[in-house]
C-alpha cells in the first residue's frame, strides 16, 4: 500500500517537458503523468533531479506543481521537491508546495556553503515544521549537494518524527543497508520509508528490504519498473532479476551524448528524447545551459527503445 505517510512502490521523478522557448509544456506534462499512471506507478515525485529542478525558475516550479496536482486529483500521492541551497530559500518552496496541495515534501541537505551535521539536522527540522503536516522525505544526493546523509543522522531524525523516509541516491549500498537494518532494529522508529534512487540495482535493494524505487528511467518505461517491483514483492526473484537486466540495457541510452556534453545533460536529454520518440511529449527540449542532443544522438536513443520493445 502507498500512502503519503508510508510510501512504497514505484515513484518516478517526473521529467519537466519544455517548449522550444523554455516554458513548461503543460499539455505534454499532463500526457506524461497519464503515461506514468497508466504504467501503474504508486506515487509521483516532482521537481527532483530528473525534473531539471536546478535549472527551473520559481515560476516554472509553481506551474509544474499546480498542473500535476490538479491533474492527478488525488489518484496517487504527489511529492514536491523543495531543493535549494539554504533553509530560507527552501522554506519559500515549501510554502508553494503546501499551497499547491502537494501530499509530501522532498528536500536535500543545504549546499553551496559547507555545513556541519548539526546544521543539516536543523535544516530538516525547519522544513518539517513548515510543511503543515505533510511528511518530509530526505533526498540523499551527495554528488550534487556535497554532503552525505549518514545512517545515524537519518534514523535520529526519523525517531524525532522529522523524517518520514529517505530517497537514497548516494550509490552507497552499504549505507542503504545500514538504514534498512537500523530501521528494523530501533524501537523508536516506525512507518519510515526507505527508497532507492538507483535504476540499476532495484532488485538488490528490494531484496535487502527497501520499500520502493524512485527511477529517472521510470519516465521512459514505468511498466518495466512496476513489473520488477511486483515480481520482487511476490518473491519471484528470477523474474525481478530478468526485468532489472532488461532495464539495465535500456539505461545505456543515457550515454548517447557523453563526450560532447555533461553527464547530466546526456541523461536528461536521452530521457526526454525517449519520451518524444514514444509520442508522450511534444519536444525533447532541455533547459540551458545543457547542450541538447542532436539528430544522430536522438536516433541512437530510438535504437535503445527498439531493443527494449518500447517502439
Amino acid at each position: 500500500m502507498t500512502t503519503a505517510q508510508a510510501l512504497t512502490g514505484v515513484i518516478p521523478p517526473v521529467c519537466t517537458p519544455l517548449t522550444p522557448r523554455y516554458e513548461v509544456d503543460t499539455g505534454s506534462l499532463t500526457r506524461l503523468v497519464d503515461h506514468l499512471l497508466d504504467g501503474g506507478v504508486d506515487a509521483l515525485f516532482l521537481l527532483g533531479s530528473s525534473s531539471e529542478a536546478a535549472f527551473l525558475p520559481d515560476r516554472h516550479r509553481r506551474v509544474v506543481l499546480e498542473t500535476v496536482v490538479g491533474h492527478v486529483a488525488g489518484r496517487v500521492p504527489v511529492l514536491a521537491g523543495v531543493i535549494d541551497m539554504t533553509t530560507l530559500r527552501v522554506l519559500d518552496h515549501v510554502r508553494s508546495a503546501v499551497d499547491a496541495g502537494a501530499d509530501g515534501i522532498v528536500a536535500t541537505a543545504p549546499f553551496y556553503a559547507r555545513t556541519h551535521p548539526a546544521e543539516i539536522r536543523d535544516h530538516f527540522r525547519a522544513i518539517a515544521a513548515a510543511a503543515a503536516g505533510r511528511p518530509l522525505y530526505a533526498y540523499d544526493l551527495p554528488v550534487s549537494v556535497h554532503s552525505k546523509l549518514t545512517p545515524d543522522l537519518v534514523l535520529d531524525l526519523a525517531a524525532e518524527g522529522v523524517l518520514a523516509g529517505v530517497k537514497d541516491s548516494s550509490g552507497d549500498e552499504g549505507g542503504l543497508r545500514s538504514v534498512i537494518l537500523g530501521r528494523r532494529d530501533r524501537e523508536d522508529i516506525g512507518g519510515f520509508s526507505v527508497l532507492t534512487g538507483s535504476e540499476l540495482t532495484v532488485d538488490s535493494a528490494l531484496w535487502m528490504g527497501a520499500d520502493g524505487v524512485v527511477p529517472g528511467l521510470g519516465n521512459v518505461d514505468p511498466h518495466g519498473y512496476v513489473r520488477l517491483l511486483r515480481s520482487a514483492w511476490a518473491g519471484e526473484w528470477d523474474a525481478a532479476r530478468a526485468e532489472q537486466e532488461r532495464l539495465l540495457h535500456l539505461f545505456e541510452l543515457v550515454t548517447v551524448g557523453r563526450g560532447r556534453m555533461g553527464v547530466s545533460a546526456s541523461a536528461l536529454g536521452a530521457f526526454k528524447a525517449a519520451l518524444f520518440l514514444r509520442g508522450v511529449i511534444e519536444h525533447p527540449t532541455t533547459a540551458p545551459p545543457q547542450t541538447p542532443l542532436d539528430e544522430d544522438e536522438i536516433a541512437r536513443v530510438g535504437k535503445y527503445l527498439a531493443a527494449a520493445g518500447l517502439v
